[in-house]
């Protein structure tokens, strides 16, 4: 027996890397990375190119400022934004740079306009937080981006953030790049530039203020809105704390300059401002576009507003809705006018911060009886008198059956009686009478602008209407018969003081019947006096009308005296029911005081 030979598997040798494989691959690796160096030349060459004109955003206008300005000559919104003079970094005081460097970027004066450390710092700080929590760009960056760029946040704008920075660098000094800076960085409330801030915050020129007050101004520049004094004097304060430890950290400052400073007074903010009245400010301000226009420049529009009876109207509308807990109603309109149109309040809602949508000129609600005003004055155009009658009782008009609130029928009455009780099956009737048509095109020369349906349910108000115009039409019985188009404007004017616009006084229009108008304001004085209106009721003339819609959603009270004339609407915006108010408890009841305050 032969042994057999025990045999080794042969093992393919491993290939060596020739020469030639091996610069194959450095050449591959050089290729790929000329291709990214190309890729990202080209990138930067295309941000480049895309750079917006230079010299021209140096020099761009902004967009001008509108001032509405209330009838006491007192600011209630200012509209675009508000720069002033230019002020050079050697007419402020030297803390002034020193606040600003200490906090924002204080290797400012080392640096290319880019600092690698700050920006190496911030990202990992970033990373480590997972989100945006600090920045690392320097104050020639900021002006790159404030000066020339949106504030979109992409690779695209930082790097032509970073281009631009460097191009600023290159043609400009530090001093200038710091000059531009803080003249055109935002500083809340609408101001732009320090003086703008000094002159709003501390009624001062920032060549004026102190060193607790700088270091606000630097402070702010982290949350322009959330640390500037008219947000929170106490936030600002704080904030401005940590500004001065880091101006004694980079020793621009001693430590008993620190204290000192935190005990100083901060200049006063101005305070002969509207407080509210945002509602009538946008209404003002698209009226003074209507006027005159596109503009390159800044404008002041003097209006109608009263200040005290518009702060009170919004304080009585909100404190009434207060009490008014647990009936389901949650916002409110007011309008005031004089006789001619002006328009000395508005209220557009609860919460202009909440909600900037106008109840009082773009909401449209069902007025319910404070419309049958408008259908006994045709009645009465037409010959009719309050004593005469009309037949309160019951309808069926193809399965239509009205009621009146008390689910009465009163039969024959007057019409004085009918209007006093707000009946609705004798309105219904009277406005057949005269004709429903009739009644539209009366309601339609007092300034009634929306569509009207030519329906029975017609006189109980079914359709909608604007606060507004209701105020309008009612304003038309005040005067006695004329026409009435409600205006906010009385002048506008530049910074010069050159006049751009002045209301010119109109003659008046007749467009009622003098003889009527005269019996209809009787019988709306009968509804305070004694009749659905009487929670409204003023120790001098008043007369008035309420109004509920279908279901409660709607409560009105319309009226006037001798000098004003005022609507009240209480609603819910989503248009659900409230729980027993009508236009004879809540409404009246705002309307009362606010014609109270309007008379003092």
């Amino acid at each position: 027996m032969t042994k057999k030979k025990e045999t080794k598997k042969k093992t393919r040798p491993k290939a060596k890397k020739t020469k030639k494989q091996s610069f194959s691959f450095k050449k591959l690796l050089f290729k790929a990375g000329m291709l990214l160096v190309i890729t990202l030349g080209v990138w930067i060459g295309y941000c480049y190119l895309t750079l917006p004109d230079i010299e021209k955003a140096i020099s761009r206008t902004r967009q001008p400022s509108t001032m509405i300005i209330a009838e006491n000559g007192n600011e209630i919104h200012n509209f675009g934004s508000i720069y002033s003079e230019v002020v050079f970094l050697d007419e402020l005081p030297p803390y002034v740079a020193d606040a600003v460097i200490s906090t924002e970027d204080h290797r400012f004066y080392t640096h290319f306009g880019f600092d690698i450390i700050s920006f190496s710092r911030a990202m990992l700080i970033n990373l480590w937080h997972g989100r945006y929590v600090q920045g690392g760009s320097t104050i020639t960056q900021q002006v790159a981006k404030n000066l020339f760029l949106t504030a979109d946040k992409n690779i695209k704008r930082k790097v032509q953030e970073l281009l631009l920075a460097f191009w600023l660098e290159y043609h400009l000094t530090k001093e200038q790049i710091l000059t531009l800076y803080l003249n055109r960085v935002y500083l809340g409330s609408g101001t732009y530039g320090i003086e703008a801030a000094s002159q709003k915050f501390f009624q001062k020129s920032s060549r004026d203020i102190n060193l607790l007050e700088a270091a606000v101004i630097a402070g702010m520049l982290k949350a322009p809105s959330r640390y500037n004094p008219s947000a929170s004097e106490e936030r600002a304060r704080e904030r401005a704390a940590v500004v001065l430890d880091n101006m004694v950290k980079n020793q621009k400052i001693t430590e008993e300059q620190r204290q000192n400073a935190l005990h100083m007074r901060l200049g006063p903010e101005k305070t002969y401002r509207v407080r509210g009245g945002r509602h009538f400010a946008d209404w003002a301000y698209g009226e003074v576009n209507a006027y005159i226009g596109e503009r390159d420049e800044d404008v002041y529009a003097a209006t109608t507003l009263d200040q005290n009876l518009q702060q009170q109207a919004e304080r009585i509308l909100e404190e009434e809705l207060k009490k008014a807990e647990g009936k389901n109603v949650s916002q409110g309109a007011i309008v005031v006018l004089d006789k001619l149109g002006a328009v000395k309040a508005m209220v557009g809602g609860i919460n202009y911060n909440k909600s900037q949508f106008n109840r009082a000129v773009q909401a449209l609600r069902q007025p319910g009886s404070a419309f049958k005003p408008f259908v006994y004055l045709t009645a009465l155009e037409q010959g009719f008198l309050p004593e005469d009658t009309v037949n309160d009782t019951p309808i069926n008009i193809r399965g239509w059956k009205p009621e009146n609130y008390d689910k009465k029928y009163y039969g024959e009455v007057t019409l004085r009686y009918a209007f006093k009780r707000s009946l609705n099956l004798a309105a219904i009737n009277l406005a057949a009478a005269v004709g429903r048509g009739n009644v539209i095109k009366t309601a339609r020369q007092m300034g009634i602008t929306t569509p009207i349906d030519n329906t029975p349910a017609m006189a109980l108000g079914t359709f909608e209407v604007r606060v507004l115009d209701m105020a309008v039409a009612y304003a038309s019985i005040a005067n006695g018969g004329y026409e009435v188009w409600p205006y906010t404007i009385k002048e506008i004017y530049n910074k010069e003081g050159f006049q751009l616009y002045m209301r010119e006084t109109e003659e008046p229009n007749r467009i009622l019947d003098e003889n009527a108008v005269a019996l209809l304001t009787s019988m709306m004085q009968d509804v305070i006096d004694s009749g659905t209106g009487k929670r409204a009721k003023l120790p001098f003339f008043a007369a008035g009308k309420t109004g509920t819609s279908q279901d409660y959603r709607d409560a009105w009270f319309a009226g006037f005296t001798d000098n004003y004339v005022a609507v009240v609407w209480v609603g819910n915006d989503d248009n659900s029911p409230m729980k027993g108010v009508t236009g004879s408890n809540i409404p009246a009841g705002i309307w009362k005081r606010v014609m109270l305050a309007a008379e003092k």
